[in-house]
């Protein structure tokens, strides 16, 4: 009878609990935005398109650049060895879990296309939100853009008409896709970015969201990537009209966040959002006598490239620090650092995506290669004037040819554009080789890269082989 009773209660208490269970089933969340109104509204779409903010970085870009080149040394530790002596597959560890430029790239072109299609049938609910809408739609096209820009550079080779680029996603999909010719990649792009700059706000008023100013920008990088030298001069003198270099006083500020001068663009970081940049070479530290662990120290090529008592860039960039002993090497690249060691925002600082810097060296090279050498408007000019705000006593030079002007340009994006993300991309699409001085290369093997070698491109990262069945693999990894 007692068992037959303790039947009953256990069977009861089941009863209960599927009732229970059967109301939290049946009552509506309060705090779920669903699928069918994610973005119903406008101010929807702007929660959206903050969050492709959000996912977008340069700080991946900015490590394989530096490693990959000539920019750093091994320091204090080192587990970069198969991506930074270049023996790297597509199944290497280190591109994997540093370097997989897809899946973060193709996020936030998903989620600007979710936006792009949600858009035109979003409800307005205040006042403004006509102009909002139109706003975010150029902030959409303007990031998709972007993204498959680095896309390109990350996996593509140089800019050939016929050569495979990669897909160009204009709706959201999880179908297959193939890689589609450089041609009608770019004009998607192109175009992209072209709507996208008559859309967007024609002021610096937030960069910390797309301007027309970042539009032309990016304009100016694809010119120079495709070698169209009249766009790619036309594109940075706008420019640099609209947003004058730093003074020399202001310049250091720039990297400390203490101003904005020369940035048109920056992707906020802070200590709990978006990482800490300056990590990317040296640990944080438990203290200022206790110095986090510093994973990668400035090339001696690097190190010796600048006019260090005389140049503004030096000391924004580097520090010599008494602190460290001398047997952990002292060092150090300082771009990024943040406040003080063992404070909180050490290492913290924000992404400068577009700069007056980059846009006078792009239009040095486009003028050097339409062979404005020298005199008004020319590479010369610009490399003077670039120089001059830089350089304390800096003296003119003059260029007798074309092929010095052009190294010149090339030496001074090396030192002016330091651990920005170029380096190797630049000595990539002008078919130069990588070559580091015997102090700066971990082993005799790490010395070159010849140039034109096939590990210039990334390998499509395995799980895309996997999962993409229409995706080719980049020549020399399968």
């Amino acid at each position: 009878m007692k068992y037959n009773n303790n039947k009953l209660l256990l069977f009861s208490l089941l009863l209960l609990m599927l009732g229970s269970c059967k109301k939290v089933i049946n009552t509506t969340e309060t705090d779920l935005i669903s699928g069918e109104t994610a973005l119903k509204t406008v101010s929807y779409n702007e929660q959206a398109i903050l969050g492709a903010y959000a996912a977008t970085g340069i700080e991946m870009a900015i490590l394989l650049n530096a490693t990959f080149a000539d920019e750093v040394k091994v320091a204090e530790f080192y587990n970069a060895g198969t991506t930074h002596e270049w023996q790297y597959g597509s199944t290497d560890v280190g591109l994997r879990d540093n370097y997989t430029a897809t899946t973060p790239n193709y996020r936030v072109i998903d989620r600007v296309n979710r936006v792009l299609e949600a858009l035109p049938g979003a409800d307005s609910t205040k006042a403004g939100d006509n102009a909002l809408r139109l706003r975010l739609r150029g902030e959409a096209l303007f990031l998709r853009a972007f993204s498959h820009f680095e896309l390109y550079r990350f996996y593509c080779a140089n800019y050939d008409p016929n050569g495979l680029a990669m897909p160009y996603m204009e709706t959201p999909s999880i179908e297959p896709q193939a890689r589609i010719k450089m041609d009608a990649y770019f004009g998607k792009m192109s175009a992209d970015v072209a709507e996208a700059k008559q859309l967007l706000p024609n002021n610096l008023t937030d960069i910390n969201r797309a301007t027309r100013l970042a539009a032309t920008a990016l304009q100016a990088r694809i010119a120079l990537y495709k070698k169209e030298w009249a766009a790619a001069e036309t594109f940075s003198t706008e420019f640099i009209s609209g947003l004058p270099l730093a003074s020399m006083a202001n310049f250091p500020g720039i990297w400390t966040d203490a101003n904005t001068s020369e940035v048109a663009f920056r992707l906020v970081r802070t200590s709990s959002f978006g990482g800490r940049i300056g990590s990317l070479w040296r640990g944080t530290s438990a203290s200022a006598a206790n110095i986090g662990t510093v994973t990668w120290r400035p090339s001696d090529e690097i190190w010796g490239a600048y006019d260090q008592a005389n140049d503004v860039r030096f000391a924004s960039y580097f520090k010599d620090e008494p602190l460290l002993a001398p047997a952990r090497g002292t060092r150090l690249i300082y771009k990024y650092a943040g406040t003080t060691y063992g404070t909180p925002n050490e290492n913290v600082a924000n992404a400068k995506v577009y700069r007056t810097g980059e846009m006078y060296l792009i239009r040095a090279e486009a003028r050097a290669e339409q062979n404005k050498i020298t005199g008004a408007n020319s590479a010369e000019s610009d490399i003077n004037e670039l120089r001059a705000a830089r350089i304390t006593g800096y003296v003119d030079v003059v260029f007798a040819s074309k092929a010095e002007a052009i190294d010149a340009v090339l030496l001074e994006r090396y030192k002016e554009l330091a651990y920005e993300g170029h380096r190797f991309w630049d000595l990539k699409r002008r078919g130069l080789p990588v070559e580091r001085l015997a102090t700066d290369a971990p082993t005799t093997n790490a010395a070159v890269l010849s140039a034109g070698n096939f590990r210039f491109l990334l390998p499509i990262p395995d799980p895309e082989m996997k999962a993409n069945t229409l995706m080719v693999q980049n020549p020399g990894y399968n």
